[in-house]
């Protein structure tokens, strides 16, 4: 030990018994600095845990009908015009046109299985007609290393990302093509390559699962985030605000985007809550927040490169809430004429579209025409059709496909439940379409 190592030490250990010997006053007194300046503090502003406040003598309740509400962002209007120059992202002819080409593919996919199931050859279906711009939007601005927690209308996110058309009609048929081997209800995706967590039916279970991986990804450090997507009725789940709490306290990379598209199925959103939407809830939690027209692609990819920076560079949770309206139905299972009129339908179809705004912008550049867009969607269709009727003639994964991937090792109670169902349907071949299920 040199010298002034060992000086530091001696002293170091002396000055501690002197600290705490017993004839020591230095606590006393440090403790009555503290009280007086704790004091002094409680007199100038609350020094109460938990809060960040001033002093008041008026008695005065707060009320939500005081505050304008939380500012729409937006890049451009409604028809497609860049409003200030300085927050156009200047994005690439080629970035635009697969924006476009996605967006448009999307939408023409949608209407095709959407009648497939109408006539009965798929059992579900739900389209993602008028937010299209929500999903490529956000999809462009992020890494594709970043994980994707979805609620189950972002297939646009997948598409960007390169899930094919085959992808999509083999899962909704379920089919041996399918990834998922047949055991997720239709428009449930799943991939591990491009980084997208399997779609889960009950609302909000995907929000506090989001926040784990965050987490995870934090301690590794390798810059990465997660973005999770949900609904304005997912927010009135409870794992929605344990999901918002965690975050900010555990301080995660996680991008919370909320599509609110005016409808929780059929419930509007002057029924599912009172404040000003869902942005209103960031601050309370300490999340950093923002609204935007999902409307408006330009306008989302701006905010949601942002809020990725901010997620990673300074390791926070950040909150999206993407406006944007729900033309389609709910679901197939849904018929929304019964709760909203086919006049507002139409407005929002007719003067929001994110489809017609892009193409717009797309026009003013030279970047597309009437000749170019007849060309691709001649095009789209016929892609899109290729894979349906592709998918519709594979068969089924085989039945036993049910029995393996539930443990990595099948257990003996299982495989006993497997041979038992094997010997069931010899027995009854008759009773089962088994010449519709590979036989491997």
């Amino acid at each position: 030990m040199s010298g002034l190592h060992a000086f530091r030490f001696a002293f170091g250990r002396s000055q501690r018994r002197w600290l705490t010997g017993r004839h020591n006053c230095l606590p006393s007194l440090l403790g009555s600095q503290k009280a007086f300046a704790s004091s002094k503090a409680s007199e100038d502003r609350p020094d109460f845990p938990g809060s960040k406040s001033s002093w008041t003598e008026k008695l005065e309740f707060v009320h939500p009908d005081l505050y304008d509400g939380i500012p729409v962002y937006r890049v451009m209007n409604t028809k497609g015009k860049i409003i200030n120059p300085d927050h156009d992202p200047q994005l690439s002819e080629s970035t635009l046109v697969k924006m476009y080409e996605d967006m448009t593919t999307v939408n023409t996919m949608d209407r095709i299985l959407y009648e497939s199931q109408r006539q009965g050859r798929i059992s579900f279906y739900m389209t993602n007609y008028g937010e299209e711009g929500t999903h490529i939007g956000s999809a462009a601005a992020l890494d594709p290393r970043d994980l994707v927690y979805g609620q189950y209308r972002e297939a646009g996110v997948l598409m960007w990302r390169g899930f094919t058309l085959d992808n999509f009609m083999n899962q909704c048929y379920g089919n041996i093509g399918d990834l998922g081997k047949g055991r997720q209800m239709p428009v449930h995706y799943g991939s591990d390559t491009h980084n997208f967590v399997t779609i889960s039916s009950p609302l909000g279970t995907q929000m506090p699962q989001a926040v784990g991986s965050a987490y995870a990804l934090k301690r590794e450090g390798d810059g990465r985030c997660v973005i999770c997507y949900f609904g304005d009725g997912t927010s009135s789940e409870g794992d929605a605000h344990a999901a918002f709490n965690f975050a900010a306290t555990l301080e995660c990379p996680v991008l919370f985007f909320c599509r609110n598209n005016g409808y929780a199925i059929s419930t509007p959103t002057h029924e599912q809550y009172r404040g000003d939407g869902v942005a209103a809830r960031g601050p309370s939690y300490g999340i950093a927040t923002v609204r935007v027209d999902g409307n408006d692609v330009l306008a989302v990819y701006n905010v949601t490169r942002a809020a990725r920076q901010i997620a990673v560079s300074e390791n926070r949770p950040v909150l999206i809430e993407a406006m944007t309206y729900r033309i389609g139905h709910h679901s197939t299972s849904d018929d929304s004429s019964a709760y909203r009129s086919v006049d507002e339908v139409r407005h929002w179809d007719s003067t929001q579209h994110p489809i017609a705004r892009l193409r717009t912008y797309m026009t003013d550049r030279s970047y597309w025409d009437d000749h170019k867009d007849k060309q691709w969607k001649e095009e789209c269709h016929k892609k899109v059709m290729q894979a349906f009727a592709s998918a519709e003639r594979r068969v089924k994964p085989n039945w036993q496909e049910l029995f393996h991937d539930v443990y990595a090792e099948m257990p003996d109670h299982l495989r006993l439940q497997m041979e038992e169902m094997q010997a069931h349907v010899k027995e009854h071949e008759d009773c089962y379409p088994i010449t519709k299920f590979s036989e491997q």
